[in-house]
């Protein structure tokens, strides 16, 4: 697969100021590529560009941003396996994983494909007599959009999707640990029939690109998923320009372990939940919560299922968990292990370095019992394959654990009772709720998005994305008279 590295401004590729050099984390000998770093300059011609772009883009009618988003999302599907490959080779995850995710970008772009041919305003009476109203939604104009490193290619996919269904232009600016991914979407979104500057990608470090970017004059909207404290700093910049915003950030998700619950069916998916994505997912189960009548059998249940998956190379047979992203990574999760213990948390396996036939990022999944919902390891985000054992004694104390916590993206309970299951769906501060599965796992054509410190602004994803990348307009015009 032959990869530009450079930046895609105003409907060029262009080189940057400086290159940064991208190593693959299952093996630091693999150098993946030197990709393109940007300036605030860059940023300045990429918006300038998007903003003479969205006009004719927005009056190209529904049916183009149709045809357009199509053929974007068919050819990403078509080449999940080629596109997911290099997705797994830079990030690290496994490499079913990998294809999976781009194929659900895809799927992304064909949704919302369909969705724009479904964007309809409403009529309505007015009180005035001989008067016409009408509501109607027009796109917000020059959005930024800021991705994480985790999902590569589906966050910028449901982000990027949208935004062009509904007419708005777009510079991007992706995570500079996964800049081959971003260039393999961009690619195929550079070919996509759009007047130039309609889409942009700009790549290099937040301090320099991202900062300049979100906090731009000319940026009507910004669309952010990443960590809480640059969340924050994001927040203060796009307020002084009064542009709308919208964030998903940390969470520290609960599942609840009840005692009637299938206990082989709750280990699986607490094990899938918390380690999946080698604990990279903001959708993670951190905190299992369980029942103390079935708190022994369910701990060493879970052990066994921790210490029997298989940990390697993300394209090595069998691989169930890959690397962690990148060696800050590994260290500031090694931090944690050594900070919960600190606290008194008793580390029942994993929490190590591993080491494997090639150099990489690897570490051991881990599990802390005899935990408290008051130890920093269950108030922080983490972002590792690390979780944490929380007795309770009753469904009640569960669920008031699970909701004593500053984030609400999402939560889960094990139980076979229907009265419990409805109970909690009603009373979990969360965002999203599963029963009877991890808490990891969400739906393309549905919203998403959390509470509290986890998410701010509209949701993403569905329809709902449209409260985000459209605004509504209302009209009103005298009917008058027939001669």
């Amino acid at each position: 697969m032959k990869l530009e590295t450079r930046n895609f401004i105003a409907g060029t590729w262009r080189d940057g100021a400086a290159v940064a050099e991208n190593r693959n984390p299952s093996d630091l000998a693999d150098v993946i590529g030197q990709f393109a770093q940007g300036t605030a300059a860059d940023v300045d011609e990429a918006l300038a560009a998007a903003r003479a772009a969205q006009p004719k883009w927005g009056a190209a009618g529904i049916q183009k941003r149709h045809d357009v988003l199509m053929s974007i999302g068919t050819e990403l599907m078509a080449r999940a396996a080629e596109i997911g490959a290099l997705l797994s080779r830079e990030e690290g995850k496994p490499l079913a994983e990998g294809k999976g995710e781009v194929y659900r970008a895809g799927q992304f772009f064909t949704w919302f494909a369909a969705e724009a041919l479904r964007l309809q305003g409403d009529q309505a009476e007015s009180v005035r007599p001989g008067v016409e109203i009408e509501v109607r939604r027009e796109p917000a104009g020059v959005v930024a959009l800021v991705t994480p490193w985790n999902f590569p290619v589906a966050t910028p996919a449901w982000k990027i999707a949208p935004a062009l269904a509904y007419g708005n232009a777009v510079v991007w600016k992706p995570a500079n640990l996964t800049p081959a991914s971003a260039v393999a979407l961009a690619e195929i979104i550079a070919r996509a029939d759009m007047p130039a500057g309609t889409f942009n990608l700009v790549m290099g470090p937040g301090r320099d690109v991202g900062d300049h970017l979100v906090g731009h004059a000319d940026v009507d909207a910004v669309s952010f998923t990443g960590s809480v404290e640059v969340g924050k700093g994001i927040a203060a910049r796009v307020l002084d320009n009064r542009a709308r915003l919208q964030m998903e950030m940390g969470s520290k998700n609960p599942m609840l372990i009840m005692d009637d619950c299938d206990l082989d069916l709750a280990i699986a998916h607490a094990a899938n939940a918390a380690f999946g994505g080698t604990g990279q997912k903001c959708t993670a189960a951190s905190r299992l919560i369980v029942h103390a009548k079935v708190l022994d059998a369910f701990t060493e249940g879970l052990v066994k299922a921790a210490e029997a998956l298989k940990v390697g190379h993300a394209f090595a047979e069998g691989t169930q968990i890959g690397p962690v992203v990148s060696e800050g990574q590994l260290r500031g999760n090694l931090d944690w292990i050594a900070r919960g213990r600190a606290e008194g948390a008793e580390l029942l396996t994993g929490g190590g370095r591993l080491e494997r036939p090639t150099e990489g990022h690897f570490m051991a999944p881990a599990i802390f019992a005899r935990t408290r919902n008051d130890m920093a390891l269950n108030r922080e985000e983490m972002f590792a394959p690390i979780t944490c054992i929380i007795p309770a004694d009753s469904y009640a104390e569960a669920l008031s654990i699970a909701n004593d916590s500053p984030f609400g993206l999402t939560g889960g309970i094990m139980t076979r009772s229907l009265a419990r299951a409805a109970h909690f769906r009603a009373n979990m501060r969360a965002g999203c709720v599963m029963v009877n599965l991890p808490t990891a796992g969400t739906d393309y054509h549905v919203p998403f998005g959390g509470r509290g410190m986890s998410s701010f602004g509209p949701r993403e994803q569905g329809r709902y994305a449209a409260e985000f990348f459209t605004t509504v307009k209302t009209s009103y015009m005298a009917a008058g008279q027939p001669e």
